[in-house]
C-alpha cells in the first residue's frame, strides 16, 4: 500500500454542529497524519470549480448556499491507502444509507448534509489538494 494524501472538507453542518474536533479524532485515532488544516469561507468561483460536474444542475444553488452558510475546514490528511480508507470511516454520501459507526451514520442526515466531503480518487486528491491550498500550506514532517 501506499501514502497517500487526500483532502476532506469539514461542511458547514459539521463546523455548526461543533463535530469538528470529534471527526478529526476518529481520523487521528486511524493514524493519520495531519498535513494542512485551515478554516476558509467558500467562494461561489470556488465552488462552482469543486463541484463542476454539477455546477449546472437545478440543486447547485442549494448547495452553494449550504457550503457557504459559515466557513468550513480544509485538511490535508496523509496515510497509507488514505483515500479509500477516509472514505470507508465517512461512509457512503446518502448519510441514510450509512451505517452507525461511520461518520456519516452516526452524525450526517442526507446527501448534502453529510458532515464531511473526502476526495475519492487518487486525481481527485491531488487536484483538489491544489484548489485548497496552496505548496507552503501543505507540511512534511
Amino acid at each position: 500500500m501506499a501514502t497517500e494524501t487526500t483532502l476532506i472538507l469539514f461542511k458547514t453542518d459539521c463546523v455548526q454542529k461543533n463535530l469538528v474536533g470529534e471527526v478529526l479524532s476518529r481520523y487521528e485515532a486511524e493514524g493519520f497524519r495531519i498535513r494542512g488544516m485551515k478554516m476558509m469561507e467558500l467562494t461561489t468561483e470556488l465552488l462552482e470549480e469543486h463541484y463542476a460536474h454539477i455546477a449546472d444542475k437545478p440543486f447547485f444553488p442549494d448547495i452553494a448556499n449550504f457550503m457557504q452558510a459559515c466557513p468550513v475546514i480544509a485538511l490535508a490528511l496523509s496515510g497509507e491507502n488514505s483515500i479509500a480508507r477516509v472514505r470507508e470511516i465517512l461512509g457512503p454520501t446518502d448519510s441514510t444509507k450509512a451505517d452507525k459507526g461511520t461518520i456519516r451514520g452516526d452524525f450526517g442526515v442526507d446527501m448534502m448534509t453529510n458532515i464531511c466531503h473526502a476526495s475519492d480518487s487518487p486525481e481527485n486528491a491531488q487536484a483538489e489538494l491544489k484548489r485548497f491550498f496552496s505548496e507552503e500550506e501543505i507540511f512534511d514532517y
